[in-house]
């Protein structure tokens, strides 16, 4: 009996370790790299995606869908894995000290070197599958627009290497687009498409600064007072916890206008971002590297949704949706 627990605190404390890394990574970048904010009555709604054919050849990248989110399917993965096996293993631990256990434990404890040896290899496992996402992240990425997150404030020169705003039939998507767009001009005749995508990108770096320096006060206007909320308790969480997010060589790949519509006397346009970056976590006190990279780049596709009253009104962001 003594055995048991003593080897099930070991298997415990494996479990434990995973779900901490796993932990630390779900605060990778602004918002945690999950889909959260308000959508309208699309919130529920995949965002539509801009086609692979309107991008410029140049600029092309492999689309961030199987990239691994943090809070999807590596942490639902993990999590299956970990909490199957570890069930298993107690429910060994439980009849072994029962003497019901085979006699192939450690001393007839229900538990033996193959099962400790089991969760070493899927925790290998999982940190081998990581690994080769990044490098293969890495081996993807190329040039577009780089700025510094830990300083938002800095102005930024833009490029040209937009793309076309559609999917399925470029053509029938950007006509589609286009016909949304001039609803919200006729209420806003001074609305700029290009001076838009300006702005949604340089609202995307001084997101991304905000986070990393751990304060959205300083872009409290430009957000719903839900997206300041979640990302703010988000924030408060990393500082509670002495991390501290580190984005750098934010690269923007592209930047397209996917969706645009009214509605309950609101506008609604969502933004799709391809970028890549480096994100890594470090302990505030040493600096030590406690998730990511500082070397390898992660890649990543997201939709970023902006509001206002329909008119001439300043623009927030009120949702973030991954691919």
């Amino acid at each position: 009996m003594e055995k048991s627990i003593k080897y099930g605190l070991v298997i415990v404390s494996l479990v434990a370790m995973l779900f901490y890394v796993l932990e630390i990574d779900a605060f990778a970048r602004a918002g945690g790299s999950k889909s959260f904010g308000s959508r309208g009555s699309r919130t529920y709604a995949s965002p539509s995606s801009p086609s692979k054919s309107t991008i410029n050849p140049s600029r092309q990248m492999t689309p961030a869908t199987n990239q691994p989110q943090s809070g999807g399917f590596l942490r639902n993965m993990a999590g299956g894995l970990a909490g199957g096996i570890l069930g298993g293993i107690l429910g060994s631990m439980l009849f072994g000290s029962l003497g019901m256990a085979s006699s192939g434990g450690l001393g007839g404890s229900g538990i033996g070197l193959f099962e400790i040896a089991l969760v070493g290899a899927i925790l290998y496992g999982i940190w081998w599958f990581i690994k080769k996402k990044r490098r293969e992240a890495m081996a993807t990425a190329g040039p577009g627009y780089y700025r510094e997150a830990s300083q938002p404030q800095q102005p930024m020169t833009y490029g040209s290497a937009t793309v076309s705003p559609s999917y399925g039939d470029p053509q029938h998507r950007e006509n589609n687009v286009t016909t949304d767009l001039s609803y919200i001009k006729q209420m806003d005749p001074s609305f700029d498409e290009q001076l838009f995508k300006d702005q949604c990108m340089d609202n995307f770096f001084k997101v991304q600064g905000a986070w990393a320096n751990r304060d959205l006060s300083t872009i409290r206007t430009s957000l719903t007072d839900e997206m300041f909320g979640i990302l703010q308790r988000d924030a408060d969480d990393l500082k509670s916890k002495n991390r501290i997010n580190r984005l750098e060589n934010i690269a923007v790949r592209t930047v397209d206008i996917t969706e645009a519509w009214q509605e309950s006397g609101k506008d609604f346009i969502t933004v799709c971002f391809i970028a890549n970056l480096l994100d890594y976590t470090v302990d505030e006190a040493s600096g030590q590297v406690l998730a990511g990279s500082k070397t390898e780049p992660v890649k990543f596709e997201e939709y970023w949704t902006f509001t206002r009253p329909v008119g001439n009104y300043p623009w927030q962001l009120s949702a973030i949706t991954q691919a």
